[in-house]
Formats: C-alpha cells, structure tokens, sequence
C-alpha cells in the first residue's frame, strides 16, 4: 500500500492517541440505524474525521463523521459515527482506512453495524441480524494490489465473523428483550438499489440480506488479526419481495422506529464484553 505520510494509518492512530489517554480494545463502527447508540455513550472526548489525517469524510445523509471516546455502561470503547463507502467514488484503501487506523491504535475486536435490505421472507422491517458470513459482490477486493509488509496476503476468512463474538450479541439481544436474526450478508457496490432479479438471485446464492458495507472493512479487520462481529438492522424488504418502491427516506425511517433497541442491544454487548476481557 503506497501512501503519504498523511495517509498513513500509524500517524492516523498517533493522532488519536493524543485526543484521550483512554485505550479501549473494543471499536464500533455506527451505520444507518445505529446512531442512537451515542445516547448511551458517556463521552471523554470527539474529534472529527476531518481533523484525523487520512480519514475521508462522509457524505451520506446519517453518517456524522465523528470518532468517540468514551464508555458504554462500564466498557471503554472507541465509537465511529459514520463510514466511508465504496459507491461514494472511494478507493478501497480509504474505504478501509479506519480499520487500518483502529487496529494500528491497539483495537483488538471490531463491532461493524449497517442497515440492509431483507431477503430471507421470514425477516421484516425492524429486524436485527446477527451476520454469520457474507457474500462479497461489490467487484473488487480491499486487498488488491501491493502486498503489505507483515500481513498476509492471502486471508482466510473461513471465520469472518468470530463465534464468541457473535455469542455476546445473542445474549446482548436476550438482556434487550430482542429476537436477533442470523444470517449471511451480501455486499454490493451500490448505491442503486437491487433489482428484483438480482435480489432472486442472490436469495438464491444463500443471501439473507443486501447492502453496500461492511464486508471491506471485515476483510481488512482479518488480515489485521481483528475479531469481527457484525448486525445489520433490516431497514426495508428488498425488491421484489417488498410491494413498495425502495428509498434511502425509507430506510432512514425504520432505523428512527427502532432506534432504541438498536442502542440497547449495543450497549448490552458492550457491557458483556468488558466482562470478558
């Protein structure tokens, strides 16, 4: 990875090691539908991403743009509102920057959180799934290209998403009195919505549900050494299977309704974590 000493990740992570002293090894990375997670969140210290060298700014309507200190109930954690993404016109290097700079600070375990759209006919509107895999058809890899010194190249992903973790966030769900889904997210460039085709296809393919994240940044995360763990909120039905046409107000307006579960069920994962560690 050939990039300027503005772009490095380790200057990144200096960066944020002179905000605050504190030096969590949990880091959760906030999509559309978690954002109320930051009412829960005692906070230490923000900075912006526009002040952490390298970090692109967000332009999507829900994502804030800012890192936090902080502690969910006991746990300290390192919380990030908002990401960048692929369909923004980003590289994958920078759509993967955060996590390099995450794991260059010290995090061990990553929380990724997004919304999607619900293939699985058993989901609906509102529903948590807890991913167990993913399907990445976004057309390209955030490995590609230059080899990194020290990391592998050729990562296994047989475990993308650590099974612990996934056990915290199942009894995370029973302490918040939810009924978590399971299942495999499929990842696509975006940002036109699916077509009802290919969202039979990919149903077919063993896809659950669809969206534009989180799998580059679980790529990464591995061949960082991470532990992974990831939810999505099933903002919409996808083409095809819902009888209304899909929009971002649509998906903004779920994760309003559900808010408040979406922060409980974090909060209380991050409380059994820290239990743990």
């Amino acid at each position: 990875m050939n990039v300027s000493t503005k772009a490095n990740p380790q200057a990144a992570a200096a960066r944020l090691k002179k905000v605050s002293p504190l030096r969590p090894t949990l880091a959760i990375v906030l999509g559309s539908g978690f954002h109320h997670v930051l009412t829960e969140l005692r906070v230490t210290k923000k900075i912006s991403y526009a002040q952490i060298p390298g970090f692109p700014k967000p332009t999507v309507s829900g994502h804030a743009g800012e890192l936090f200190f902080g502690h969910l109930g006991k746990t300290p954690v390192l919380v990030l509102s908002g990401r960048a993404h692929f369909y923004e016109g980003h590289e994958m290097e920078r759509v993967t920057f955060a996590t390099r700079t995450l794991a260059a600070f010290g995090i061990t375990d990553l929380l990724l959180t997004n919304a999607a759209g619900g293939l699985n006919k058993k989901f609906k509107a509102g529903d948590f799934m807890v991913l167990t895999d993913h399907i990445n058809l976004m057309g390209t890899n955030p490995l590609r290209g230059p080899a990194i010194a020290g990391l592998p190249r050729f990562v296994d992903l047989t475990e993308a998403y650590d099974k612990k973790l996934q056990e915290l966030l199942f009894q995370a769900g029973k302490i918040s009195k939810l009924k978590l889904q399971q299942g495999v997210y499929l990842a696509v460039s975006g940002p036109s919505y699916e077509t009802p085709a290919e969202i039979r296809a990919f149903a077919t393919l063993g896809a659950d549900a669809v969206g534009m994240s989180t799998v580059p940044e679980a790529i990464a995360a591995r061949q960082l050494g991470l532990r992974v763990a990831a939810v999505s909120c099933i903002t919409n039905l996808a083409a095809g299977i819902s009888k209304a046409n899909l929009s971002h107000a649509e998906v903004l307006e779920t994760a309003e309704r559900v808010k408040k579960s979406g922060a409980a069920l974090i909060k209380n994962f991050a409380g059994l974590y820290g239990k743990q560690v």
